[in-house]
């Protein structure tokens, strides 16, 4: 037993029914050998699979097994962040339900927090995927870890432990409805540390991440933790008027040079002249995309839907003292009652 602090894992489920019942198992046997007051808190994010069947029957004979049924699909970080508004530890582990993060990390997570760390996440130093997709994402660490205006690990995906103090933070302090766990959790400045371990591949089925929705996550990852896109455009702006200014002082002096000479005729190059409309055409079009980018997110933002919304919760863990958030009652992310 390493500590008697009570500890939460959230664990987001989507396509993951052939994890469940070995997800399960590993930490039905690594928790008790970390703490007495463990719970394990499954949200399933309207999973079209059997999932919730197999939750459903393993929650029936584990009150340490709390099972959130989402009424359709809201993607993981709200999904995790539904998990947290009902979990009770002192410590709560976020994990994706396809088991590519290890259980066995877990005592290593324990040990960082135990040390004063308030958040602990998971550091991944090689995946066992495409070379492709792992210099993808190495590359994307590092461009984000660039782009945003306060220090963020390289290479920490979702994985990882945060303190109570910092879970209370993240659910009562960022409204925010387009969230990214990942880009909160460094934001907060918490006393952090990392844990390197080896992304497994998928123990079954296939990724739900294709590339395009990779692309929308690092979207989402630089437009709402940056505001280099937007000082960009003002740069390309600039440089656009100083080769305008430039090209208009070159031809005022060829027709000037020509006139005197008394060679004039109309400046040679309109292949010249179409390329440099179509590529100031196509800086254009960049900078109004990155535009739409900021103006989409704040249409999101000021729309004030909830984040998820849970249909029921199953749940046989002993009534909180006083109730509050996570008694068990189904609530939407503002906590209202369902």
């Amino acid at each position: 037993m390493m500590t008697d602090r009570s500890l939460s894992v959230v664990i987001a489920c989507y396509r993951d029914a052939g994890s469940v019942r070995e997800f399960y198992r590993r930490l039905s046997e690594i928790l008790p050998t970390v703490t007495p007051r463990y719970e394990i808190i499954y949200v399933n994010d309207a999973s079209p699979d059997n999932a919730e069947a197999i939750l459903k029957e393993l929650a029936a004979s584990d009150p340490h097994l709390v099972v959130v049924n989402h009424t359709r699909n809201f993607g993981s970080q709200n999904a995790f962040l539904s998990g947290m508004t009902v979990a009770r530890g002192d410590g709560v582990v976020l994990m994706d339900g396809d088991l590519q993060d290890p259980p066995d990390l877990i005592p290593d997570l324990v040990n960082k927090w135990l040390e004063g760390n308030h958040i602990v996440y998971g550091v991944r130093v090689k995946r066992k995927e495409s070379a492709f997709r792992q210099v993808a994402y190495k590359v994307f660490y590092r461009i984000f870890s660039w782009m945003a205006r306060f220090k963020v690990p390289l290479d920490a995906g979702d994985f990882g432990l945060l303190d109570r103090r910092v879970v209370d933070v993240l659910l009562g302090e960022f409204p925010e409805r387009l969230v990214f766990l990942r880009g909160l959790r460094a934001y907060t400045g918490f006393r952090h540390a990392g844990v390197e371990y080896v992304r497994q591949p998928r123990f079954d089925g296939i990724t739900t991440n294709s590339l395009m929705n990779n692309i929308r996550w690092a979207r989402l990852a630089v437009f709402s933790f940056s505001q280099k896109p937007l000082e960009y455009i003002s740069v390309l702006a600039f440089v656009a008027v100083c080769l305008t200014g430039a090209a208009t002082v070159f031809y005022l002096a060829a027709y000037c040079a020509a006139y005197v000479s008394g060679t004039y005729a109309a400046p040679p190059g309109y292949m010249t002249l179409l390329v440099v409309t179509l590529f100031l055409g196509s800086v254009q079009l960049v900078c109004f995309s990155i535009l739409a980018d900021y103006i989409g997110h704040i249409y999101d933002e000021v729309k004030g839907r909830p984040r998820f919304i849970v249909r029921d919760i199953l749940d046989n863990r002993d009534p909180p003292p006083g109730g509050g958030i996570a008694d068990g009652t189904p609530r939407n992310d503002a906590g209202r009652r369902i």
